[in-house]
């Protein structure tokens, strides 16, 4: 399980999506310190960040990393963004080829038009 796949992301409630991703950051902080992310550990983090602790996400964010290899999720998602980059500028690409093609058939449209205004004088 993608570790990022516990943050619920809704486009009307930027709030709760920054809420969500400080539990999620508290885990990773105690990951990177080699320390143990248990509810205690989680609860300190984001207390020492000025945070007031919700007993309930933090049941929900440890229950849920049970058993899931950080290091491994990590990696999954740095492999799956990686793709998702390359492609943009493909899709940027097909934008301006189709731009080009519709400059060319304008040009083409003129020089048909000026080439019968030729034929019929």
């Amino acid at each position: 399980m993608p570790l990022l796949a516990l943050v619920h992301c809704s486009d009307n409630q930027e709030n709760k999506e920054v809420k969500d991703m400080e539990y999620v950051y508290s885990a990773l902080v105690l990951h990177a310190a080699g320390k143990q992310i248990n509810e205690d550990s989680v609860a300190a983090v984001l207390q020492s960040a000025g945070i007031s602790p919700d007993a309930s996400r933090i049941k929900a964010l440890t229950a849920s990393l049970e058993g899931v290899n950080i290091d491994e999720a990590i990696k999954s998602a740095v492999i799956a963004a990686a793709p998702a980059a390359a492609v943009a500028p493909a899709a940027e690409k097909k934008e301006v080829k189709k731009e080009e093609e519709k400059k060319e058939e304008k040009v083409s449209e003129e020089d048909a038009a000026a080439g019968l205004g030729a034929l019929f004088g």
